[in-house]
């Protein structure tokens, strides 16, 4: 019975049915937004983590889809292909929770429960600063009461009835928890998303999942081979799991591949990891691999032959990364730029950025993406410019997928922050001074945003009408809002600290070049003496990004 115990398919399906419930509800989560700007990607986020998951486990032949395997493959999956801080958060979780279902022939209610405990624990650890009133609070209030019930012997139906009711009670009062919730009139979009998840799982212990279950359904697969290949010789991917007794040593395997090729990833731990690498003999890779474990998924591909260009992009919430810009040496440390927006991309190859990923508000990359795109460089040190808030967790949990590798993160907030950043890089430098001077650098800028309000909602003491333009600040506070566009960048330019003599206005994909020039005299007659530049970004989601330095 589905309801008492899960073999590994069971457990897969599990998974697959609370994909499908999120899946079903992915927009009311993305609707979760804070602030009211169209970038709500929480849903998004969270199914495509979700999704990689189950892509990896279904990669399992199906006699060998045993509880261990299934489970380690979803907490691989789960990892490589994490996007924003909600999907890093949940890949977190599904790490936590492998650490007990990958000792077990099949999971029950106990497991299950202590899977929720170690999930938590692990979703904790992972954020710097924990937050009450987020998904955090969720998992752990799930985690304390599936407890009770599966000491009581209760079967795995029980302790997810259990974990719903308990994640329904937490989301609903995440807005006492967390003002900025309460204040914007929403629940927590990451503990809503949780809760579906538990929803999904229980419709299949009660045996209640969607028609859907039974039919084919698409998946979104973070694979290393996402990346454009570039240069001859071959590109070589594969999985490895070691032999029977024995544990994979990630620092080793990547030393000795960097001497076999370039572009080398090694991605996973002591269980399981997968490689990627190019190099003229991948007869050389492979036999190597099989020296250390058994391989599967191999893939070898003949770049000479391969065409130009970025391949297709994976899911509409991928990001693609780009071809990386040549530079005169690979000598020295390179960065890695998540960038939204073809003219802000074009600026940042211009400064140097060694490869531009783009995606960000409502795109975000995954951290496998950004691990290859690390690889890519063929740098020993870099530095990953993540641009956004959302995209730091899956920035870090990329540096931990390349151990061979010195990753340094700049904390910049926005595209504007990074460019900053960028006009302080000495490739000269290491790593560590190197993204020192640009951490300082994009620090003492000023910079905001203008969006259109997608609903009426409170920011802070101000009421926003649907349709107002808002001016957000690099931490998301409302510098202003008015129905009129100029009238509200003029309030926000107001409120920033003076002494700045250049202002540089980044133009969206969707405003018309002659309204950024009227914006543009507008300020020019606003703040007499100050340089205004205007530059073509192509940033979508929002009007303008405007700097101040």
């Amino acid at each position: 019975m589905i309801n008492e115990s899960w073999d590994g398919e069971e457990l897969l399906s599990a998974v697959r049915s609370a994909g499908r419930v999120l899946a079903a509800h992915q927009e009311e989560v993305n609707a979760l937004n804070v602030f009211p700007v169209p970038d709500g990607d929480t849903g998004s986020n969270m199914l495509a983590t979700i999704q990689a998951a189950v892509a990896e486990a279904e990669l399992i032949p199906a006699a060998q889809r045993t509880v261990p395997n299934v489970g380690a493959a979803m907490r691989l999956g789960a990892l490589m292909g994490a996007r924003g801080n909600s999907g890093v958060i949940l890949s977190q979780i599904f790490r936590g929770m492998a650490e007990v279902v990958t000792s077990v022939e099949r999971v029950t209610g106990v497991e299950l429960a202590r899977a929720f405990d170690h999930g938590c624990s692990a979703a904790f650890a992972a954020v710097a600063q924990p937050v009450e009133g987020t998904i955090l609070t969720v998992a752990r209030d799930v985690s304390i009461a599936a407890e009770p019930v599966a000491r009581e012997r209760g079967n795995i139906e029980r302790v997810l009835t259990a974990a719903v009711a308990a994640a329904t009670a937490s989301v609903e009062r995440t807005p006492q928890l967390l003002p900025v919730l309460e204040h914007a009139g929403v629940v927590d979009a990451g503990g809503r998303g949780l809760e579906l998840l538990l929803r999904g799982a229980l419709d299949f212990a009660r045996g209640e999942e969607m028609a859907a279950a039974t039919q084919q359904h698409d998946v979104i697969l973070p694979s290393l081979d996402a990346i454009e290949a570039d240069g001859h010789g071959y590109e070589t991917v594969f999985l490895i799991t070691p032999h029977s007794g024995t544990r994979l040593d990630t620092v080793a395997i990547t030393n000795r591949l960097s001497q076999l090729g370039e572009s080398v990833l090694v991605a996973g731990d002591q269980r399981a990891a997968k490689i990627h690498v190019h190099n003229d003999r991948p007869d050389e890779v492979i036999a190597y691999g099989l020296t250390l474990g058994g391989l599967s998924r191999i893939i070898v591909e003949n770049l000479d032959r391969q065409a130009h260009g970025v391949r297709d992009r994976i899911g509409e919430a991928a990001a693609i990364i780009a071809a990386a810009t040549e530079v005169a040496t690979s000598d020295g440390v390179h960065v890695v730029a998540v960038v939204s927006g073809d003219g802000l991309a074009r600026i940042f190859r211009t400064l140097g950025a060694r490869a531009v990923v783009l995606g960000g508000q409502s795109a975000n990359p995954s951290a496998g993406e950004l691990a290859e795109a690390v690889a890519a460089s063929g740098a020993s040190e870099v530095i990953l410019l993540p641009n956004n808030p959302n995209v730091r967790m899956a920035a870090r949990q990329a540096a931990d997928l390349c151990p061979g590798v010195r990753v340094e993160i700049v904390p910049t907030r926005n595209a504007a922050e990074g460019i900053a950043a960028m006009l302080a890089l000495d490739s000269s430098d290491g790593a560590e001074s190197a993204a020192h001077k640009m951490t300082a650098a994009a620090g003492r800028i000023q910079s905001m945003q203008v969006a259109v309000a997608v609903r009426h909602a409170r920011v802070g003491r101000r009421r926003v009408e649907h349709g107002d333009f808002i001016v957000l600040g690099p931490t998301d506070g409302l510098l202003a809002a008015d129905s009129d566009r100029t009238a509200a960048v003029l309030a926000a330019a107001r409120r920033l600290k003076p002494g700045y003599e250049l202002m540089t206005v980044y133009r969206g994909q969707n405003v018309p070049h002659p309204d950024a020039e009227k914006l543009g005299e507008a300020l020019r007659s606003e703040l007499n003496g100050v340089e205004i530049e205007l530059v073509d970004g192509g940033q979508p989601h929002y009007d303008f990004l405007i700097s101040a330095e």
